[in-house]
């Protein structure tokens, strides 16, 4: 066992952080043992030629100028005593941390800013194993690592590809995030494999303007330091099959996040039409199953981001979730993004969400797994920065209700503008703080009986829109994942938002509002609230009129 041995230095008699290092480390499997507060350099030298502790555990909270002393004194006396096998280790405020780093005396120093795990990856890695190899290179492997600690996510992707380079190494090397998601610029998305469309005065527009596979490895070659974070990619809203093949080579795409219904004439990111969509969706899913590699149906809140009524959003996850099934997906990460629309009520998001929870649950067997991602909807964000990180704080410290394996940190500045690696960095330290006080023991907000309520009523409305596509696929083998009969679901408008109107692809004739913080099909003559079954039984009585003629 290896051993651990801890003081704070000169008379510095502030422990708290020693001791709290000290636990970690015992968690770890280390022996460790403190020495207390004021430790003199005498001391310290004895404890390393007597009892040859494989790590020596230093800190120091006062004034800089005597650490850099007392540091210089330490590495002087412990020089003198020849070859030892003891590697000296530092924590201290950053002022003092600097000094410690500049000093070369220590294989490590901390400032306090580390994350716990990033703790725990070094006691890891000095345990024999490279500290590469202390983070695992796939998501499943990295979530067993963490949980219940979620991973961190966060996208990025600058206007050029020298600042997103140079930023994805800035963020590896913080250590605050486990995966970075590039978001390449829309010309990439849709045009990636047919330059000729490109449009060049776009470049840049929404992304990183990656052009080519050697664009795309250089991403990935910017990450390979740090914590050595995991990679993954938007899907392109055109060739997608051609994406995930590329992404899984250029970058170890960590998993894939496709939608059912999008990237189609349904929101313009291409000009699929929903059939074709839905059927190039499926394959793709199917194509990132055969690799065994994990699934994100991206589907549910981009109907909440267009104002669909909750009880759309909760059937599209359990669409999507039975599509990703049934083309074979075995890890199933469920997205579950809160404050969409931006003025819905936390209590009714947590009702929402639960209620996509619980439906997506029946499917989960032998074969299918569920991992939970939350993120907050950016819509919601202010351009005011310091309201902003107030609400990325609020919705981090709601959305932790759902136990979640990844936490999909989105950057507080997004309100106002793109987020650069600065602000990225700082917004997932934010973040981490909300999950350190957080997590150990939130009240349980589901037993809330107005949550209670809203959710089963939003289950029990689902279950009727499921109805609704059965009927009007009656003679399909499996009317769930059949593309022509979720098509034509959409087109009836049995699946609808208010922002279709106008769509000529599209229904468009929903009106919905929020109504005490929860999203409602209203009526638009009254303008009250519409029962899913008188608002479902006059779509379905015109179907059997269409089908009779």
């Amino acid at each position: 066992m290896k051993t651990i041995i801890g003081a704070a230095i000169g008379n510095c008699v502030h422990v708290g952080g020693l001791h709290h290092f000290l636990r970690l480390a015992e968690a770890e499997g280390y022996h460790t043992k403190s020495m207390g507060p004021a430790v003199s350099v005498k001391r310290i030298v004895e404890a390393v030629r007597s009892e040859r502790p494989d790590i020596m555990a230093l800190s120091y909270r006062l004034t800089p100028d005597v650490a850099g002393n007392l540091i210089q004194e330490i590495a002087h006396a412990i020089n003198e005593l020849g070859t030892i096998q003891t590697r000296f280790i530092f924590g201290g405020p950053p002022p003092v941390a600097n000094l410690a780093k500049i000093s070369g005396f220590f294989q490590k120093v901390f400032d306090g800013s580390e994350p716990v795990e990033a703790i725990k990856a070094y006691l890891r890695g000095v345990s024999g194993i490279s500290e590469k190899a202390v983070f695992a290179g796939d998501l499943i492997g990295r979530i067993n690592q963490k949980y219940p600690y979620p991973m961190l996510r966060h996208h990025f992707g600058r206007p050029t590809l020298t600042e997103t380079y140079d930023g994805i190494r800035e963020i590896a090397l913080a250590e605050v995030l486990d995966v970075i998601s590039i978001g390449p610029d829309q010309n990439a998305q849709e045009n990636f494999f047919r330059p000729g469309e490109i449009i060049a005065t776009q470049k840049g527009a929404g992304g990183v303007p990656v052009r080519t596979y050697e664009d795309m490895e250089g991403l990935y070659r910017s990450s390979r330091c740090g914590n050595y974070p995991l990679m993954r990619c938007y899907a392109g809203t055109r060739d997608l099959l051609k994406w995930a093949e590329m992404s899984v080579k250029t970058i170890h795409n960590a998993w894939a996040a496709i939608p059912l219904c999008w990237y189609s004439v349904i929101d313009g990111r291409s000009n699929r039409s929903l059939v074709e969509a839905i059927t190039e969706n499926q394959n793709v899913m199917r194509w990132y199953a055969d690799r065994n590699i994990p699934v994100e149906v991206n589907e549910s809140h981009q109907w909440s981001l267009r104002d669909a009524h909750d009880s759309i959003a909760v059937t599209m996850a359990y669409l999507a979730a039975y599509n990703a099934k049934k083309a074979g997906v075995r890890n199933y990460v469920s997205q579950f993004m809160f404050n969409t629309p931006p003025e819905t009520w936390p209590n009714m998001d947590i009702a929402k969400m639960m209620a996509k929870m619980e439906m997506i649950q029946q499917l989960e067997d032998e074969t299918f797994t569920v991992y939970r991602e939350v993120r907050a909807g950016i819509a919601h964000f202010s351009s005011d920065p310091y309201i902003a990180k107030g609400q990325l704080a609020a919705s981090a410290l709601i959305s932790l209700v759902m136990k979640p394996h990844i936490l999909h940190v989105v950057g507080f500045s997004e309100g106002d503008h793109a987020t650069g690696y600065e602000e990225l960095i700082e917004s997932c330290k934010i973040v981490h703080g909300v999950i350190q006080n957080g997590l150990k023991g939130l009240p349980d907000f589901k037993t809330d009986t107005q949550i209670q309520a809203r959710k089963e009523k939003l289950k029990s409305d689902s279950g009727l829109i499921l109805d609704a596509l059965s009927f009007i696929g009656a003679n399909v083998a499996d009317t769930f994942s059949d593309p022509k009969t979720i098509a034509r679901a959409i087109e009836t408008g049995i699946l609808d938002a208010p922002h279709f109107r106008g769509n000529p692809f599209l229904k468009g004739d929903i009106l919905t509002r929020n109504i005490n913080g929860a999203w409602y099909a209203i009526n638009p003559a009254t303008g009250e609230p519409i029962e899913e079954k008188s608002r479902l039984s006059e779509i379905l009585m015109n179907e059997k009129s269409r089908k009779k003629s």
